[in-house]
């Protein structure tokens, strides 16, 4: 067996975890998983739990030493958004690919980033740059062997730069039986990233029973707005949301009843003050939340995807949130999926 090293020291666990539960198939590959404290918090391990053989808690000051201890063919980083000057050296030391999440952060010029430390969050970027390398962050992708991306668009449109990394597959298909329509929009709560206020004004129109849940911690000023609507809301409409992060089987659950997925994501994003584009430079991780859980999902008409399962958000609402589609998600079946997921990994030896 091929032996790989997969990292992740800072977000993304979920694109973690669902590495871990297709690569546990495979007869071709043997992974030691490196994850901060953090992440092992978000697979529930407790500070003093002992840990699979497989997964080892690392820090960025030893994470060197416990790569060295062993002959990895592969080096695979779920994120490079801080730890610059630690995983350079990963990348100089060992054949290292990247997933990468921000296409225009990627690509940011050294000049790009020192101006932005003072934009906001000015004592975490200071810290990036005074003792995480933040001017060596190009450095890292650069001596990188492959960079990774996870929606299939985005090395097509960049196949000399970057490579699909397939890991999402359907892992719930069962049809909800809900008695009455259920809509769900998976995601935290925040206007900058999904287009609240538009949703709360359009659903106003409807006047048969349907339930909507904002599957995601809400708080400031959009959990003011959810309250506020929820006093004034016509009484056909039933509405839930969160005031705490979503545990995980609860998220599950509700995300199996849903009869649709509404994605009214905002067109541009930011991250790390370097604007990012929802389908372009940037994948919304509502696609990976459709794909698990075999979903239809809304998108805004011109969200640059070609998938099956996404409904474009045009013409009435009625036309886009209730419609009646058999997708066949046989496609992101897990043995499918794996065999892609292999063939790519093989092509990064």
């Amino acid at each position: 067996m091929k032996k790989i090293a997969y990292i992740e020291l800072d977000t993304h666990a979920e694109i973690a975890l669902n590495f871990m539960e297709l690569i546990q198939d495979s007869k071709a590959f043997s992974v030691d998983y490196y994850f901060s404290e953090k992440i092992l918090r978000f697979f529930g391990f407790a500070q003093n739990d002992k840990l699979p053989e497989n997964i080892k808690k690392a820090t960025p000051e030893n994470l060197i030493q416990q790569l060295s201890t062993d002959n990895y063919q592969l080096i695979i980083i779920g994120t490079v958004h801080r730890y610059f000057n630690v995983f350079e050296e990963v990348a100089e030391k060992f054949n290292t690919s990247i997933i990468c999440h921000n296409l225009n952060f990627v690509k940011a010029s050294n000049f790009d980033l020192l101006s932005s430390v003072f934009k906001e969050d000015f004592q975490f970027r200071l810290k990036l740059l005074l003792k995480e390398g933040l001017l060596r962050k190009s450095k890292v992708y650069e001596k990188a062997k492959n960079l990774l991306v996870l929606d299939r668009g985005f090395d097509s449109a960049q196949p000399d730069k970057y490579k699909f990394l397939p890991i999402f597959y359907t892992k719930f298909l069962e049809k909800p039986k809900n008695e009455t329509y259920t809509i769900v929009i998976p995601g935290a709560v925040s206007q900058k990233r999904r287009d609240y206020e538009k949703v709360l004004k359009s659903i106003i129109k409807f006047h048969f029973p349907f339930e909507i849940i904002f599957l995601g911690k809400a708080s400031g000023k959009e959990l003011e707005m959810l309250q506020d609507f929820e006093q004034s809301k016509p009484e056909n409409i039933s509405i839930k949301y969160f005031k705490e992060k979503v545990p995980q089987d609860v998220f599950d659950d509700y995300m199996q009843k849903a009869d649709v997925l509404w994605c009214s994501i905002q067109q541009e994003t930011e991250f790390f003050s370097q604007k990012e584009i929802y389908g372009i430079t940037k994948m919304s991780g509502n696609i990976g939340d459709a794909v698990k859980f075999g979903k239809l999902a809304v998108f805004p008409e011109d969200y640059p995807s070609k998938y099956s399962f996404i409904i474009p958000e045009k013409g009435s609402l009625g036309d886009f949130l209730f419609t009646k589609k058999d997708v066949d998600f046989s496609e992101f079946s897990k043995e499918k999926v794996l065999q892609e997921l292999e063939k790519t990994i093989f092509a990064l030896l």
